[in-house]
């Protein structure tokens, strides 16, 4: 028998990798002949590269700008002429070196990260977009790709979505031309009560005043940049990079998860499994709405074989479980009503919790 083992990240705890690794441990414990495949999966936020990277990709170190232009180093992962660039690397709110920047954070480093890839051959990106520090439309990225955005005096807009308010003229005559796919499953327009400053300029240190100047920025954006695409499904993503990706650069958006099973052969490594387990650091309604571990049962269902999930948490019914295409959850709080503790020993308490699976199931 063989057991495909595909979760998430435990954010915060331990990378899909290390999950990966704990529950093929448990299982092994109890049936050491049992064949267990291990493919970490992710579904376009942080985490995106490690995934690419366990599943076979080569990563590429790259100096970056950070979000509020300091120098990083981010990665990216290739395989042949396609490279998976994830925006957190760059321009990620774990980037930011102190206090949140919400008027003024770039996602220059993601343009960085993509010239990078283009420069080293790379014909097809993969972007995932989840976990951005910033909320300036996807201006800054498309800077670092050669876009001049000018205020009315010509001069070259400072980083940040407050700046949009003074752009004048967007000239792209420099720019590369990029092969993009959108990884991503927010489907916010770019401006408006559901848009990208209004739902995720909080979450960035944005203070409501922050907000009404960030969105009146993003519509003077989108009015010159491409007024049809702003209220696209996904124009809002990571602080409007999504409308940037699509009105520009003509990018595909795909559902995160979909697009990276496929990346990481998720269908091919299903061949021959009598099992999936799934799983993510919290089994919550957010995992319903599209999250990794959904996406993988969905395939696993496709197939006609079986997923089960494990977590650090579960708050879903075994109601909503099933209509999931989850067979069963396993939460590390069946063992350790903690959380610290499950958070400080995450990876043997999962391995636990893979034995119990496996008495279960096998």
């Amino acid at each position: 028998m063989k057991v495909l083992v595909a979760p998430d990240k435990f954010k915060g705890s331990l990378t899909a990798a290390e999950v990966a690794s704990a529950v093929a441990s448990g299982l092994a414990d109890v049936h050491p002949g049992l064949a267990v495949q291990q493919l970490p999966v992710a579904d376009g936020g942080d985490g995106t590269v490690d995934a690419a990277v366990a599943a076979g990709y080569d990563r590429v170190r790259v100096p970056a700008r950070g979000p509020t232009g300091e120098p990083v180093t981010a990665s990216y992962a290739v395989r042949g002429d396609t490279a998976v660039v994830e925006l957190a690397e760059a321009s990620g709110l774990h980037r930011l070196p102190g206090a949140p920047a919400p008027l003024t954070a770039t996602s220059a480093g993601t343009g960085d990260v993509i010239a990078a890839a283009v420069r080293a051959g790379c014909r097809r990106i993969v972007l995932g977009v989840g976990g951005s520090a910033c909320t300036d439309g996807g201006a800054g990225m498309l800077a670092a790709l050669g876009a001049q955005l000018l205020d009315d005096s010509g001069r070259e807009l400072p980083f940040g979505g407050a700046a949009l308010a003074q752009l004048a003229s967007l000239d792209v005559t420099r720019m590369s031309e990029v092969d993009i796919e959108l990884a991503s499953d927010v489907d916010n327009p770019l401006y408006g009560p559901r848009g990208a400053a209004a739902v995720y300029g909080p979450q960035k240190g944005a203070s409501p005043d922050d907000v009404k100047t960030l969105d009146a920025a993003l519509r003077h954006w989108a009015s010159i940049a491409g007024p049809e695409f702003a209220e696209r499904p996904g124009a809002g993503a990571a602080g409007g990079v999504g409308f940037a990706a699509m009105a520009v650069l003509g990018a595909r958006m795909r559902p995160g998860i979909e697009l990276l099973l496929d990346l990481l052969g998720f269908g091919e490594a299903l061949t021959g499994a009598s099992l999936v387990v799934t799983g993510e650091g919290s089994l919550d309604e957010q995992t319903l709405a599209g999250k990794a571990p959904a996406g993988v049962a969905r395939a696993a269902a496709a197939k006609g074989i079986p997923c089960v999930a494990v977590s650090g948490r579960c708050q879903l019914s075994s109601t909503d479980l099933r209509g999931a295409g989850i067979s069963a959850a396993y939460a590390l709080t069946d063992l350790e009503p903690d959380p610290g503790r499950c958070m400080a020993e995450a990876a043997p308490l999962l391995r636990r919790l893979a034995r119990r699976l496996a008495a279960d199931y096998f």
